[in-house]
């Protein structure tokens, strides 16, 4: 069976268009058409529209702190409708939504079935501004829970930076051999940094 590609996974949201109302910014050409939800709002304490055409309106300004739950919001929606794993950028937009702006370290898992379909993403540590304590254990019987039979792992560093430490690849071996006794294969491991992500399948380190 080929292996789904872990290229090099960039930051954007192919079809997905943001306005706001009295001012549009749109680079869709479609007229906007009928509000998907009741009320068009993606949420109720979120003054953002969503129409049917994957094209979204503000009604009023927002904070940083919507706009980032929103595009979260966006890209979870997005990424639950994939199927199969196959769009590694979408992948690395939706951990970057998710786990950026944490200020402290946050380790999660996306549980992947034998055809690399979407079982459900999960934050599993929490921890300090510089490091997370990761318990293979608990991954082990998460996973088992799940009935994965392939995840990837996804951290992020608060202070921006990309490499991976030695007490990242360090963990990533541990819980690569403690997953084989139960015939779980590690995809990749990806560090969020900001706006950007490291893959360790890119870097061969997986």
């Amino acid at each position: 069976m080929p292996q789904p590609p872990f290229g090099r996974w960039g930051f954007f949201m192919s079809g997905i268009n943001l306005t706001q109302r009295g001012n549009v910014m749109n680079t869709n050409s479609n007229p906007l058409t009928t509000p998907l939800q009741s009320g068009g709002y993606i949420a109720e304490d979120l003054p953002l529209i969503t129409y049917a055409n994957n094209t979204f309106q503000t009604d009023s300004p927002m904070s940083l702190d919507q706009l980032c739950r929103s595009v979260a919001l966006i890209l979870e929606q997005r990424f639950k409708r994939e199927t199969v794993l196959t769009t590694p950028a979408l992948t690395s937009a939706y951990l970057i939504a998710k786990l950026a702006n944490y200020e402290r370290e946050v380790f999660s898992c996306i549980y992947l079935d034998n055809q690399h379909g979407i079982i459900a993403y999960e934050e599993l540590f929490y921890g300090t501004i510089d490091g997370a304590s990761v318990y293979p254990r608990e991954i082990v019987k998460s996973c088992l829970k799940h009935n994965s039979a392939a995840v990837i792992f996804a951290h992020n560093h608060p202070s921006g930076t990309l490499d991976p430490s030695q007490a990242d690849k360090a963990i990533t071996e541990r819980l690569k051999t403690a997953l084989a006794t139960v015939d779980i294969r590690v995809l990749d491991h990806v560090i969020v940094g900001g706006s950007a992500t490291t893959s360790f399948a890119e870097k061969g380190l997986i």
